[in-house]
C-alpha cells in the first residue's frame, strides 16, 4: 500500500496543480518577484487596481509562501502577524468609549473600538480564499502554525484570529455529510488511507473490505473544499457488541446482510485536517450518522463504538512511578508472586508456603510494572490469565476516575471525553479487544464500547458536560469498586 501511496503522490499532484494555477495569476502582477513578503501583503491590504488585480497579489503571496524553506515560513508568519490593530487609534477609541456618557454616543464609541480592534492581517486571510483552494490553503497555514508556534504569543494571536474565521466558515450548518464506498474516486480513497490514524489500512484488500456492503463509512466535507473530507467515521454492522478490532478487520470473515444486522459499532474516527483542530465536527458526524443508520436500517437496535484507550498505559505508569499502593490489593500480589515467580526472578515458594518477599521492598505497582515489561506477555496463556483482572480492573478506575490535569470535571482519556461529551455511555471493557503493538503499548491490548442511546444522549452529554458526571454500565462500576 505505500508503494502505491508513494507512487501516486497525491499531495504533491494536488500542490503542484495549485501552485501552477497561482503562479499563472501571479506573473500577470506587475513587480519584481524580490519583493519583501511584507510588501506584498501591504500591497494586497492597498487593494489597488480592482478585484482580478487583488486576486492576483493573493495569489502571488500564497505562492511566495508555499516555496519558503521551514524558517522562512515562520519568518512568513511574523510578518502577517505583525498587521495587528493600531495601538494608538485603540487607545483614542478606548478613551471615547470611557468619556461618552449618553447611551447612543456610548453605543457609537464601543461600534467605533470593535472596527478599530480588528486587525489588517483579518484582512488579508480573507482576501487568501478569494484564490483557488485558497481555504484549503489557510487550513494548512494553521497547521503550521499549531505546530511552531510553541507558545510564542506573536504567533498565538495570529492563530486565534485565523481560528475565528476557520470556525465561522466551517460551521456545521455549511458542511455536507457523504457516504464513502468502493466506487468513491479513486483519489479520496487513497485520502482515506492517508488519514487513517486509529487503525491502518494497510493494503487495498483491506481498504475494500471497510467499505464492503456490511460496511459504512461517512465523511464530512465542505463546498470550498470538495475533495478534501474534514472527518470520517468507519462502521461496521454486526450482531451484538464487537470485541475485537482484529475480528472486526478479518477480511476472511463472511460478510453479514445488513438487513440482519443489530449493532452499528463505529470503530474509526478520524480528523482529517490538522488546521481545523479544535474545530470540532466529531459530535454531530456520529449524531447524524446514527440518524442516518436508524433510518435506513429499521433492524439496528444498539448504536456503539469499539475504542482504544489510549492513555491508560501512560496513566499507570504515572501511578507506579508515584508509589501508588493501592494499584494492586493484597489478593492480587499474592496470586502474582505465587503463580508468577519465574518471571518475577523470585525462588519458587514451598508448597503450601507464603509467597517469596520480592528484591529490595519492591511495590506492588513496581511488581506489575516488571511483569509488563516482560517481552510479548500478552502471549503468554498463564501470565496474561494473572493479568486480566488485575488490569481490568485499573482500566475501570482509570476510566471512572482519572481527571484531566487542566480540568477535574474531564475525563484524562482523550477518546473518553470524546465521547462523554457527545452523550454516551461507558458500556464494556473487553480483554485483548487491541492485539496489536500499538494496542498492546497504550492500553494493554484492553479496548472499550461507549454505547450510543439516541434516547438518553442529551441527558448523558449535559450531564457530564455540565457536572462531570460519567454514565457507565452497572459491571464496570462494580468491576472499579474491585
Amino acid at each position: 500500500m505505500s508503494e502505491v501511496l508513494e507512487q501516486a503522490g497525491l499531495f504533491d499532484r494536488a500542490l503542484r496543480r495549485v501552485t501552477s494555477l497561482w503562479r499563472d495569476m501571479a506573473e500577470r502582477v506587475t513587480g519584481a518577484e524580490t519583493d519583501a513578503i511584507a510588501d506584498q501583503m501591504r500591497a494586497c491590504l492597498d487593494g489597488r487596481g480592482g478585484e482580478v488585480s487583488a486576486r492576483n497579489r493573493a495569489a502571488k503571496l500564497a505562492q511566495a509562501y508555499l516555496v519558503l524553506d521551514a524558517p522562512g515560513r515562520i519568518e512568513f508568519l511574523r510578518a502577517l502577524a505583525g498587521f495587528d490593530a493600531d495601538e494608538a487609534g485603540t487607545r483614542a477609541a478606548m478613551e471615547r468609549v470611557l468619556a461618552a456618557e449618553e447611551p447612543g454616543a456610548r453605543a457609537a464609541a464601543m461600534a467605533r473600538l470593535r472596527r478599530v480592534l480588528e486587525p489588517p492581517r483579518l484582512r488579508l486571510l480573507t482576501q487568501l480564499t478569494t484564490i483557488p483552494d485558497g481555504i484549503k490553503f489557510l487550513v494548512d497555514l494553521r497547521g503550521e502554525l499549531l505546530r511552531v508556534m510553541d507558545g510564542d504569543p506573536v504567533l498565538g494571536a495570529l492563530e486565534s484570529d485565523l481560528r475565528g474565521l476557520l470556525a465561522s466558515w466551517f460551521d456545521v450548518g455549511f458542511l455536507e455529510l457523504r457516504r464513502i464506498d468502493w466506487s468513491s474516486p479513486a483519489s479520496l480513497l487513497e485520502k482515506l488511507v492517508r488519514y487513517e490514524a486509529v487503525h491502518r489500512i494497510r493494503t487495498w484488500r483491506d481498504l475494500k473490505n471497510r467499505l464492503d456492503s456490511d460496511r459504512r463509512c461517512y465523511a464530512f466535507f465542505h463546498p470550498r473544499m470538495p475533495e478534501e473530507p474534514l472527518i470520517f467515521v468507519e462502521v461496521a454492522l454486526v450482531k451484538g457488541l464487537a470485541a475485537s478490532v482484529q475480528r472486526l478487520l478479518d477480511e476472511k470473515a463472511p460478510v453479514l446482510d445488513p438487513a440482519g444486522a443489530d449493532t452499528a459499532i463505529f470503530y474509526s474516527i478520524n480528523n482529517c485536517q490538522r488546521g481545523l483542530d479544535g474545530i470540532s465536527f466529531g459530535n454531530f458526524l456520529i449524531k447524524r450518522v446514527v440518524a442516518l443508520l436508524g433510518e435506513e436500517l429499521k433492524g439496528l437496535r444498539h448504536f456503539a463504538t469499539l475504542s482504544p484507550i489510549p492513555g491508560f498505559c501512560r496513566w499507570l505508569q504515572s501511578r507506579i512511578a508515584e508509589g501508588d499502593e493501592t494499584l494492586v490489593s493484597d489478593e492480587e500480589l499474592t496470586a502474582l508472586r505465587v503463580h508468577a515467580p519465574a518471571m518475577l526472578a523470585l525462588p519458587a515458594p514451598a508448597e503450601g508456603g507464603a509467597a517469596t518477599a520480592p528484591p529490595l521492598a519492591e511495590t506492588p505497582g513496581q511488581t506489575l510494572a516488571r511483569l509488563l515489561a516482560r517481552r510479548g506477555w500478552q502471549r503468554d496463556e498463564a501470565l496474561a490469565r494473572l493479568l486480566e483482572p488485575v488490569l481490568t480492573r485499573l482500566c475501570a478506575v482509570y476510566l471512572l476516575q482519572a481527571a484531566s490535569p487542566r480540568d477535574p470535571k474531564r475525563a484524562r482519556d482523550p477518546v473518553e471525553h470524546f465521547h462523554l461529551s457527545n452523550g454516551a455511555r461507558i458500556e464494556r471493557l473487553n480483554w485483548r479487544g487491541d492485539i496489536s503493538e500499538k494496542g498492546i503499548r497504550e492500553s494493554a491490548g484492553l479496548m472499550v464500547n461507549y454505547l450510543y442511546d439516541p434516547a438518553r444522549i442529551e441527558e448523558y452529554h449535559e450531564g457530564y458536560m455540565g457536572e462531570g458526571r460519567r454514565p457507565v454500565a452497572g459491571a464496570i462500576r462494580k468491576l472499579a469498586k474491585g
